[in-house]
């Protein structure tokens, strides 16, 4: 740990210096961790570990039982502070798409599943706090969030320059810099404490000095295990060895090198067909076995079988040269006297539980964590943990080296020292790479030297492990929520993470983990379930009329309405959806052609006290036009791209009656408009222009904005479902036409109407939704029509709703394998008005699941009914 010894004063008690500071308020943790384990989401572990990992009052490698004491201390600084301004309000949302890169040295300091670049999160931030505020992120990961917050105070030149450019452009003003306070917590323990080094104030100088004596005195010890003989028989220095998986030949059953088989020597390309050197046969990998073999396990006291992997080639430097050579009988009968080596250091032999992405170790015989290591690097990485103990510096490199050092290293054509592992998996490559601990060490160090002296700022943020839907915060106390959830089954952080939390003992409890997860039990609709409840959890904490962003980033539409559900369920309004590029794929991104590239980034915010009050006295009409103006006022007005104004869809007719909707249902209330009288108060109390829907005042600024890029695009639309096919035939019949001229255009926009879905006949459409005229072409219904209409068609699909119900109120009813959404939607709203959440439940169990969890407005009426069953 750091020593510093000016005197400090930490929640109104005076102390020495900090291992003062440190030692008392870990006495006080141990006394109130017994209450604290009574809280879901407790981590799995001593005591002492867990008080040996934490720094508090700012970190705790559990819930943080001091997080109301220090908001109360940074709203009373808030007082203080001549920057902040009285009346500081923000109305719209961030709307532009932003795009940075990972290539900077806080983002490289330590690798994880998934992060967003803090200058990314520094804009959210910079956009609606200001200087002092708090801000909440209860699924920090390695805290960027807490980062970006930082750096509002002191970032570096660069990146200071770049945003103050981006915002005079946007907005024609500076941004506020200034230090923002951070509370960052994780379910996991290994992200927290990434986390808290990052977002800790530390004694760096002496840290490094520290932890450069340990490397030196491990180097002295223990260095000989990397050692093999130069052609002169000189001793030189490994950098790196590749071995290999062995197979079994599928012609003639010998024993052979994935290696041999499969790489060119001279060239280091690998074959998609392998050749057998006994034989000559050849054949395809998947057509050959994985070669396994027996050995009893000394450290777990039992027989244990594995696949078996050999040195092929080791790659070292001697007189400054690199030189790559084939294991002697020397350098083998060196690996095998450290296999024989009883470890005088601990590490952690636990097992590895069953899991969604465990199955690739297991197969393979890596039933424990030590069997993820060669015993080379496992002699020396536990000879450096044990001696870092007392260094939070070194421990953290030594922690972002994992994915470099254990057996997931695998070995790439192009870069035969090896890659680091696939993030998002547990996948061993039959090329696994060696690397020696003591050459990238040192630059390890150096690296994470220059990332955490960008982080300059006096004052630390606050990191805790805690369950995001439980935390110890009192109510309408953040400023401000950024947050990077789990997304469905995406990452399995729990798995994930298992290696590195045996080596700091204290573990993930999994049970309110949000993700979908079937080893776990955990469904499309339990991971919505868990999300709900972290954000209900967001929303109690929170005050009232600020703003949510939440980072999105998976593929799937049922994950992504789900979000949207929770979201709306917990109270939250969306305001805004925006894209984030961090410039970076996952694996799955790379192998799944239909994955996005890009993130999401959804915009919402809590409604104001004085909303939520003359919503309250008000009803019918009126509370609707309290609504609309009031969710008005918090879209953005005005969008450029290109020097092109484009559509705000958030502003269209069809989704503000979905944002009402919502609204409606959540607070258990009828909805008191249809779709059509909607449209009718749009066009009595706002303004339209280019089909958005403005306050007055907005569509002054509109016009004045649009005047300066006239040119108007509008968002393509894809057809999915029945209501999208309604909005695109509207948009194409601005100008009448027959079917002839609509139908092949049609076909073409239908290609994407999901599995399960019954979409109607294009002339049925027309018939239900638009008006035939003499000549034989179709035009758009004027507002008396379009209720005639109405009604005739809500008729028609209540009676096709009914069927349905019939259908599965029969003696063993089976599940519809097809059903038409539009139907299913008018009968769940009738099913809600007459207060039958059982027909709602009942039904939405018996629909494909795809159709449910993929539509908005279902799974909206659905989930709130199971609430009411």
């Amino acid at each position: 740990m750091e020593s510093t010894k000016t005197a400090i004063t930490c929640l109104g008690k005076n102390f020495d210096n900090e291992d003062e500071r440190r030692e008392y308020f870990r006495n006080e943790l141990r006394k109130k961790l017994p209450e604290l384990k009574k809280i879901d989401g407790f981590p799995i572990g001593e005591d002492d570990d867990i008080i040996n990992l934490s720094d508090p009052p700012y970190y705790t490698a559990c819930p943080n039982p001091w997080l109301s004491d220090i908001i109360s201390e940074w709203e009373n600084e808030k007082e203080e502070m001549k920057s902040r301004q009285m009346d500081f309000h923000v109305n719209e949302p961030y709307a532009s798409d932003i795009s940075e890169g990972k290539n900077n040295p806080i983002y490289n300091a330590h690798s994880y599943h998934t992060k967003v670049p803090h200058p990314a999160i520094m804009r959210y931030i910079l956009h609606y706090t200001q200087p002092g505020d708090i801000i909440l992120d209860a699924f920090a990961g390695t805290g960027m969030t807490g980062v970006a917050a930082r750096l509002c105070g002191s970032a570096d030149l660069e990146i200071k320059e770049r945003i103050s450019q981006d915002w005079k452009k946007q907005f024609s003003h500076e941004p506020k810099w200034g230090h923002r306070y951070s509370i960052c917590s994780d379910l996991s323990p290994f992200a927290s404490y990434i986390s808290s080094v990052l977002n800790t104030r530390l004694d760096l100088k002496h840290l490094i000095e520290d932890a450069r004596q340990i490397i030196e005195k491990a180097q002295k010890e223990i260095s000989w295990v990397y050692e093999t003989k130069h052609t002169n028989n000189l001793k030189a220095k490994i950098i790196y060895t590749i071995w290999s998986e062995c197979i079994i030949c599928p012609s003639c059953n010998s024993e052979i090198s994935y290696w041999n088989a499969c790489v060119d020597q001279n060239t280091m390309q690998l074959s998609d067909l392998l050749r057998c050197p006994s034989c000559k046969a050849e054949f395809e990998k998947r057509e050959s076995e994985k070669a396994m073999y027996t050995y009893f396990d000394h450290d777990l006291n039992k027989v244990v079988k594995q696949v078996r992997t050999i040195p092929v080639l080791i790659n070292y430097i001697f007189n400054g040269k690199r030189y790559n050579k084939v294991p002697s009988q020397e350098d083998l009968e060196l690996i095998n006297k450290i296999d024989e080596i009883k470890l005088d250091s601990w590490f952690p032999t636990d097992v590895i539980l069953e899991g969604d992405k465990t199955g690739e170790p297991l197969r393979i015989g890596y039933s424990n964590v030590h069997h993820f290591y060669t015993r080379r690097n496992l002699l020396a990485y536990s000879y450096l943990w044990s001696l870092s103990e007392d260094n939070k510096l070194l421990r953290f490199v030594l922690s972002s080296m994992q994915l470099h050092i254990n057996r997931m290293r695998r070995f790439q054509p192009v870069k035969p020292g090896g890659t680091p592992g696939l993030v998002g998996t547990l996948y061993f490559s039959s090329l696994p790479v060696e690397l020696s601990i003591f050459d990238s060490l040192p630059r390890k160090l150096d690296d994470i030297k220059q990332a955490l002296s960008l982080l300059t700022a006096s004052k630390s943020n606050i990191t805790a492990v805690s369950d995001a839907s439980n935390l110890l915060v009192n109510d309408n106390s953040i400023d401000y929520i950024f947050t990077d959830p789990p997304f469905g089954s995406n990452l399995m952080y729990s798995e994930l993470n298992y290696l590195w939390e045996a080596w700091f003992k204290v573990k993930t409890d999994n049970k309110p983990e949000a993700i979908a997860n079937k080893s776990q039990g955990k469904s499309l609709l339990t991971y919505q379930e868990l999300m709900t409840k972290c954000f209900n959890e967001y929303y109690r904490v929170l005050k009232p009329g600020k703003w949510m962003t939440v980072e999105f980033s998976n593929t799937s539409a049922a994950v992504w309405n789900g979000i949207q559900t929770s979201i709306q369920k917990a109270g939250f309004i969306i305001a805004n959806v925006a894209s984030l590029d961090k410039q970076q794929g996952s694996f799955n991104a790379v192998t799944n052609p239909t994955s996005v590239k890009q993130d999401l980034v959804i915009s919402c915010y809590k409604p104001s006290l004085e909303f939520e009050v003359n919503f309250n006295i008000q009803s019918g009409v009126v509370g609707v036009y309290e609504f609309i103006n009031e969710h008005l006022g918090h879209l953005p007005i005005h969008f450029k791209k290109d020097n092109k104004t484009t559509a705000i869809i958030e502003r269209s007719p069809k989704i503000l009656y979905d944002r009402l909707i919502s609204f409606y249902l959540i607070r258990n209330q009828p909805i008191p408009i249809d779709a059509k009288d909607f449209q009718d108060v749009l066009k009595e109390r706002f303004v339209e222009r280019d089909g958005m829907y403005f306050t007055a005042q907005q569509a002054i600024e509109y016009d004045e904005k649009k005047a300066k890029s006239p040119t108007f695009v509008q968002l393509s639309l894809i057809v999915t479902t029945e209501s999208e096919g309604v909005e695109w035939i509207r948009n194409e019949l601005k100008l009448s036409q027959t079917y002839q001229e609509l139908h092949p255009k049609w076909m073409q926009a239908i290609t994407a109407i999901r599995k399960g879905d019954i979409l109607p006949e294009l002339k049925d459409i027309l018939n239900e939704n638009f008006i035939q005229i003499s000549n034989g072409k179709w035009r758009i219904p004027d507002l008396s029509e379009a209720k005639d209409r109405e009604l005739i068609k809500t008729k028609k699909l209540l009676n096709e709703f009914q069927s349905y119900v019939q259908l599965i109120n029969m003696p063993r009813a089976k599940k519809l394998k097809e059903t038409r959404v539009e139907a299913l939607r008018a009968g769940f709203r009738n099913s809600w008005e007459k207060k039958d959440f059982e027909t709602i439940v009942k039904v939405g169990d018996m629909i494909p699941q795809n159709i449910l969890l993929e539509d908005e407005k279902l799974l909206m009426y659905y989930d709130i009914a199971k609430d009411r069953v």
